[in-house]
């Protein structure tokens, strides 16, 4: 299993946003990072490291364009098409000999933001795809949004009063560790040192202030509708700015469209109908950025005072902040119609089902399993498979969770506390559902909103009687670190090394570790320790059914004997042949008309001669068959077939069924001839119950979970059929 291509500050360069006016055209909205350098490779050298490709004159102008400039006194005139972009890092304007102004954020990447700004807004047939553009060695990524046909952003109906809160989605619900408190915090309001009473004549003052303020609000609302009218937004575009290795761009672009760029984009499509967000926000940028350049800003002084003041820019810092490291962006868009919240992520993977290959380290210490990348779709399809299947393992402690969750006001705390108090990893999904607080629907929905977050994994359940080993991918370089937070967490417990060793010595179930009952809980919270920091894994037992020859000679004597038996049910052999087959007037290969040929009395003759033949050599092989069927050993069952070595099944080999619930034509003989051995009833019963999970592919620990069994009758019922399976253990 290679490793996923994931953004990283490397590849992934930038966010930008870029929306396009009937009147003004296409503008750079706003970037983050605020300096983008540009992307270089060694000379006589391509990005991934081959010798370079053959370049044409416009390969090579691009590439001349993103070249930095060698000397900071060296400026360039924007007005010359020639001329080299600013350096990167260069954070105040400058000016050029004639007098023209260069502002630092109108370079980004080494391209003018004004040619970028064509590019990046595609016509309508983009409209909400993918929209990939190539700016060698960079990669443009994103969605386009369009207005719709009809030329209006279509508004929601606008709801009451107390019907203006926070707008959350289901998949968004938050821990206060989830999202960055200190921005929600810049909008609360503050108060003024204590102070409650001011004099009459101020308060009749202030009074007189609002009420102009007001006014002046009341015509810039007037002014700003107007100017929306004569130069309104038709189109927006948030573009990822990517510079991949050749090899990783189909897979980076794929990721990051799927995840986070077509989702993303969603949402901000979803704000500016309800509530023009996008829109009034880009203008509260642009006027800002012409702010700074007519009172020539430092780039870092305005792209603060940009972050500050508008939802819109701070989310973009956030998606690259986010993704860029790898974390949960969630987002916080303040529109007029109430706090919009969503999140994305690209999804980690916290299990591997094999080892990486030698040299890929990124994998190391993730959970070994197989357990869900064997995963069915018949068995997705099953009702309740997952539910009885799985349990959630936080990945923090269950206090600090419980204590985050009670100081978040939102009305489904209490019952998410409840779920993380119910939830332990030793109990399914099914099981905590069968409780009087929750539903099961309830635990799924909390369950996968806590693996969204992170906060937790979807395990087989512990149990004491299971088998686990040190897993042959944890990361041994932890291992210093981990010893010491394993004696301070089980300061009773023996070092973490030995413990490690000892599970991987003579693998046996879990509880033979344990000293006694009574410190079977406590092994079982150390065991979720282990499993958590993905030190261990589970040696599972898979099975196939295996058909011995004794089984296989069975089947085909009896299916010989079948056959003989209805050769002999047949017409007897004495009937007398037709003297001619062309005498019958039912005859279909008669031909019509008054020219059809008459056979002749010798054409009959030889007809006859030749059916009668026929039937002379069906009769003797099946006497031959008959015969040789008499001298065959009768199938006698033994109890244990796998050691006949009976000198009739010397030639045979046994025969290994791959799947058998899906099972056809003789090798479903088989699967029934095997159930006929098992006199006892619920056995037999058992055997076609459980003939599903015989596949190689699901563990046999997991049946009783599945049927609803105990462990110890289940257990009881594959030991009686282990005679007929041939089972593997891994994990």
């Amino acid at each position: 299993m290679s490793q996923p291509v994931l953004p990283n500050p490397n590849n992934f360069l930038a966010v930008a946003l870029v929306i396009n006016r009937s009147r003004d055209g296409p503008n750079f909205v706003f970037h983050y990072p605020p300096q983008v350098r540009p992307p270089h490779s060694q000379p006589g050298q391509s990005q991934d490291g081959s010798p370079p490709e053959p370049r044409d004159a416009d390969d090579a102008l691009l590439e001349r364009l993103n070249e930095p400039v060698s000397s900071l006194d060296d400026p360039v005139d924007p007005s010359s098409s020639s001329g080299h972009p600013p350096p990167h890092g260069w954070d105040d304007h400058r000016f050029t000999e004639n007098g023209a102004q260069i502002v630092p954020w109108e370079h980004v990447a080494g391209f003018p933001t004004r040619d970028l700004a064509s590019i990046l807004t595609p016509g309508r047939s983009y409209h909400k795809k993918l929209f990939q553009l190539s700016l060698d060695p960079l990669y443009c990524v994103s969605c386009p949004i369009h207005v719709p046909e009809s030329g209006i952003w279509k508004k929601k109906k606008t709801k009451k009063p107390d019907q203006a809160k926070s707008v959350r989605t289901e998949d968004a619900i938050t821990t206060p560790s989830d999202i960055d408190l200190a921005r929600q915090g810049a909008h609360a309001s503050s108060t003024n040192g204590g102070e409650t009473s001011q004099p009459e004549q101020k308060d009749k003052d202030k009074d007189k202030d609002k009420d102009r303020d007001k006014d002046r609000d009341r015509d810039g609302d007037r002014s700003d509708e107007v100017d929306d009218k004569r130069a309104s937004m038709t189109m927006f575009n948030l573009v990822f700015i990517l510079h991949p290795r050749k090899y990783q761009v189909k897979e980076l672009v794929a990721t990051l469209y799927l995840n986070i760029i077509r989702k993303v984009s969603k949402a901000y499509k979803y704000s500016q109908q309800s509530s023009d967000f996008v829109w009034k926000e880009s203008k509260r940028i642009i006027a800002l950025k012409e702010k700074g350049r007519e009172e020539r800003w430092k780039m870092g002084t305005l792209w603060t005072e940009i972050l500050s003041s508008s939802s819109l820019a701070a989310s973009v810092q956030d998606i690259y902040e986010a993704v860029s490291q790898n974390r949960i962006a969630a987002l916080q868009l303040d529109t007029a119609a109430g706090p919009l919240t969503p999140s994305v992520q690209i999804p980690v993977p916290f299990y591997v089902a094999d080892l990486p290959p030698d040299g890929e380290e990124g994998q190391r210490g993730l959970w070994l399993t197989s357990a869900n990348s064997f995963i069915s779709e018949d068995s997705l399809d099953e009702p309740g498979f997952l539910d009885r299947n799985f349990a959630l393992l936080l990945m923090e402690d269950e206090r600090k969770i419980i204590a985050e969750l009670q100081a978040d006001p939102d009305p489904t705390t209490a019952a998410m506390v409840e779920f993380v108090r119910l939830s332990k990893p030793t109990q399914s999904f099914y099981q905590v559902g069968q409780s009087n607080v929750l539903s099961l629907s309830q635990v799924r929905k909390y369950a996968q909103h806590f693996i969204f977050w992170r906060r937790a994994i979807a395990i087989p359940p512990l149990h004491a009687r299971d088998v686990y080993i040190l897993s042959p991918n944890c990361d041994t370089r932890r291992l210093p670190r981990a010893s010491v937070e394993w004696q301070k967490t089980f300061p009773l417990a023996p070092p973490l090394t030995n413990f490690l060793a000892e599970l991987s010595y003579a693998p046996r179930p879990y509880k033979h570790f344990c000293p006694s009952k009574a410190h079977r809980s406590t092994y079982l919270l150390m065991l979720a320790w282990l499993m958590r920091g993905g030190w261990v894994t589970q040696l599972c037992t898979f099975a196939y059914v295996v058909v011995w020859p004794e089984i296989q000679y069975e089947v085909e004597y009896q299916l010989e004997a079948e056959e003989l038996r209805r050769a002999e049910e047949g017409p007897a052999s004495g009937t007398s042949i037709p003297s001619s087959s062309f005498e019958s007037s039912e005859d279909p290969h008669r031909p019509f008309g008054d020219d059809a040929h008459v056979p002749t009395i010798n054409e009959q003759a030889a007809e006859q001669a030749r059916l009668e033949r026929i039937a002379e050599k069906t009769q003797r092989e099946a006497a031959e068959k008959a015969s040789a069927h008499a001298l065959k050993v009768v199938p006698t069952a033994t109890a244990h077939p796998s050691v006949n070595n009976a000198p009739h099944l010397a030639h045979m080999t046994p025969h290994i069924i791959l799947d058998a619930k899906k099972a056809t034509g003789k090798e479903s003989l088989y699967m029934s001839a095997i159930a006929r051995r098992l006199n006892d009833e619920k056995l037999a019963k058992a055997w076609h119950g459980f003939c599903k999970y015989f596949n190689g592919k699901s563990a046999l620990e997991r049946i009783a979970l599945q049927e609803d069994m105990k462990r110890k009758e289940a257990w009881t019922l594959l030991t009686a059929m282990s005679e007929h399976l041939m089972v593997v253990r891994h994990w």
